[in-house]
């Protein structure tokens, strides 16, 4: 169990730095570096590094955490699916990011990997990986939403040809706002409880995937980051990031995670982005721009 532990160890934290230098240089800011570790006799147990960019030339906030964390019993969150596993002790590690550009055509785009190990008593230890990428634009551009979505097809084919559409309708399905019936975003990806044909090939296709996230969305960013925009645009952005936050608040199962069993609060809201507004009944103006977003991007469509 150690080496596989000390090997996604190993390859998440060279994510982490491979990720955020790349993003500094497109900035010109640096992220600054949080190590934490759980004092003894906290719920849980481990230690992690949150890097974080705020009020960048590109980001108006980056986040970008690894985590390492042991507990004595899996959270509900984690057991629901899995009901043997009630009561067992666990270690689970990750690596997420949100970005959320200042620039409003400029996408905000979420990427997490992670590996669970639950360890039952007197059992061998059961291990599953979980991930994806998604994107989530304000404006929405055909070119970007095929390239995203190609990246993330070809990071899965060598582990199947069902993965990307299988993993693809899931993404589409989990990253949606049920209270409002509406989409978070265009998609991506996303796995949970994954684990076929042993440790090392579950693994390689986690590697797979979170070693192309740069591919898929830096050329997106690069061609959106400098479009000139206004207070309308700025306005936009702020309505659809409230979105964000009540996803991220009401649905997602990695905060719920995270906050049930005893995780560093500031790492687990990171991904909320530093402003945000609501409107009551807030309706785009018809044929504009942003009611184009909502009615050709916000939907369910099979992009590559």
């Amino acid at each position: 169990m150690e080496g596989n532990i000390t090997a996604v160890r190993t390859w998440l934290t060279g994510l982490q730095q491979r990720i955020t230098h790349a993003c500094s240089e497109i900035d010109g800011q640096a992220f600054r570096a949080d190590a934490w570790k759980k004092e003894p006799g906290e719920k849980l147990q481990g230690e992690g590094v949150t890097m974080i960019l705020e009020q960048g030339g590109v980001f108006e906030r980056a986040g970008v955490g690894f985590s390492h964390v042991r507990g004595p019993q899996l959270p509900p969150s984690a057991t629901q699916h899995r009901p043997e596993l009630v009561g067992a002790s666990f270690e689970a590690m990750g690596v997420s990011l949100v970005f959320h550009p200042r620039n409003p055509y400029a996408p905000t785009v979420h990427m997490n990997v992670r590996m669970l190990a639950a360890l039952p008593a007197n059992t061998p230890p059961v291990y599953w990986f979980g991930g994806g990428m998604d994107l989530t634009p304000y404006y929405g551009w055909e070119e970007d939403a095929v390239h995203f979505h190609s990246v993330c097809r070809d990071s899965l084919r060598g582990w199947g040809e069902d993965k990307y559409p299988r993993f693809k309708a899931w993404c589409d399905e989990y990253f949606f706002n049920q209270h409002r019936n509406e989409p978070r975003g265009i998609g991506g990806v996303f796995f949970d409880d994954f684990f076929e044909d042993g440790f090392e090939r579950s693994f390689g296709m986690v590697q797979s995937l979170g070693d192309r996230f740069l591919d898929a969305y830096l050329p997106v960013l690069n061609r959106r980051r400098d479009t000139p925009w206004g207070e309308r645009e700025r306005a936009w952005q702020l309505v659809r990031r409230g979105r964000y936050v009540e996803f991220n608040l009401v649905w997602d199962r990695g905060t719920h995670f995270g906050l049930q069993s005893g995780g560093r609060t500031e790492s687990i809201l990171m991904s909320m982005p530093p402003q945000a507004s609501w409107a009551y009944q807030h309706q785009p103006e018809p044929g504009s721009r942003e009611e184009e977003l909502l009615r050709r991007f916000l939907v369910r469509r099979d992009w590559v």
